[in-house]
């Protein structure tokens, strides 16, 4: 890893909050993730299971958390699982973690090898009542490919068939919506590093310039400040590329003229930053292009002002969208009689503004959370409207990461450039 070490507490705390919410005589068995094959011998790079990191901060593959607060043995409550160093193995792909490394990061005194950790489960399982298992349930989940994570729940249910079922991600996807402040600690480095970079490329970018250079800058800065990687697919969009969402081909020049979307954020710690900015290729909006960056701005600070603890979410969408309606409107997109004539089911602002207003974010860009109930306070949001208009050309996003707190909420990215005159400022210097 190229991030400094977090502290063990921050996993310690995770486990006891997990713990707590498990029924009496309960053992909960969480997985890491297998290394995915590409072509020929060659893998993916190893991202790990974020429910495994949540609990133990370990990112080694064969990684496993085993908790049983009621076991009768307390030294075998917290159990961590990894592999076995293996001197050949390391030739090849580097070190190994020794027990004493896992139980450094992790705080688990308890550190077993996966080739013996069989015989003690067996004995653990006979013993409890209820199983908790762990399977990737976020609702935007890809349900066409293969699923790797069900292939371990399947063999373990097959050998212990009588016992009772839990799914770990119902208590995973309450616990984790909640970032506690240690959580946020490692976001904000996350975030510090984004805007970093996002200072870079407001000095670097020019008439002329390609989009992959832009990345490449980003890239830099990133790993230069110890992030692991992009939390996510960078976008860097000019012209009327930036109306494609997940663009990510970045091979296009940056015109004279034209706006730049980008879309990136670090990832530290595992944790994720998530922003998004539209800049002037050569430094100076045009009076349309000021006049709709500032109307998505409007959006932008209307879903800040409302989005705090209590708030149904899908309230504060319904609104969020009345108020997108209202500014296109005001710069002369839609009118009030595609409104009325529209209707619930196809909006007339959805030509303009065809995403969600934002996502939960932590571990995973898209972090696990609900969409359909009040919000709380801990939670960490995405605000991210946009407008992209076709017959112009043109596609405008601005997005920042809000941490919501007892009576509002806290804006992670405040004070980097937001407003046409604070971005044209930092590019002309």
């Amino acid at each position: 890893m190229k991030y400094t070490p977090l502290p063990s507490a921050l996993y310690i705390k995770n486990r006891q909050r997990f713990m707590k919410r498990m029924v009496p005589n309960s053992i909960a068995i969480f997985h890491a993730n297998p290394v995915f094959p590409e072509n020929g011998d060659a893998t993916y790079a190893y991202k790990a299971n974020s429910n495994v990191v949540w609990l133990s901060g370990v990112v080694q593959e064969k990684t496993m958390v085993i908790l049983y607060p009621d076991n009768t043995d307390e030294k075998a409550r917290e159990v961590l699982v990894v592999q076995r160093p293996n001197e050949m193995l390391e030739k090849w792909n580097g070190h190994l973690l020794r027990k004493d490394e896992a139980t450094a990061i992790s705080g688990i005194e308890n550190v077993q090898f996966v080739d013996n950790i069989d015989a003690q489960l067996q004995v653990w399982m006979h013993n409890a009542d209820t199983v908790y298992l762990s399977t990737n349930e976020n609702d935007r989940l890809n349900g066409e490919n293969p699923r790797t994570d069900l292939l371990f729940v399947h063999d373990f249910m097959a050998r212990y068939p009588l016992h009772r079922y839990e799914r770990a991600a119902r208590l995973m996807k309450e616990l984790r919506a909640i970032k506690s402040k240690e959580e946020i600690e490692v976001v904000k480095t996350a975030v510090d590093i984004t805007a970093k970079a996002f200072d870079r490329v407001l000095k670097f970018v020019e008439p002329g310039v390609m989009e992959y250079e832009i990345e490449a800058e980003i890239t830099h800065e990133f790993l230069r400040n110890r992030a692991t990687r992009h939390a996510y697919g960078c976008i860097i969009a000019s012209g009327d590329r930036a109306r494609v969402l997940h663009y990510v081909d970045n091979n296009q020049e940056c015109l004279d003229g034209e706006l730049l979307l980008m879309d990136f954020g670090a990832e530290y710690g595992n944790y994720a930053a998530d922003l998004s900015r539209t800049i002037p290729v050569n430094g100076r909006f045009t009076p349309r292009q000021r006049e709709v960056y500032n109307a998505c701005l409007n959006v932008h600070r209307f879903c800040a002002s409302i989005l705090k603890p209590g708030i149904n979410y899908a309230d504060y969408m319904e609104e969020v969208n009345k108020e997108m309606e209202k500014q296109l409107v005001k710069i002369g997109l839609i009118s009030k009689a595609d409104i009325k004539n529209g209707g619930r089911e196809e909006p007339a602002f959805r030509k303009y503004f065809y995403h969600g207003i934002g996502h939960h974010l932590g571990l995973d860009v898209h972090d696990l959370g609900t969409r359909n109930e009040p919000v709380k306070e801990g939670m960490l949001f995405t605000i991210e409207p946009g407008i992209y208009i076709e017959e112009e050309g043109m596609g405008i996003r601005i997005e920042n990461n809000y941490w919501l707190t007892k009576s509002g909420n806290t804006d992670l990215f405040k004070g980097i450039p937001i407003t046409v005159d604070e971005i044209e400022a930092a590019m002309k210097r």
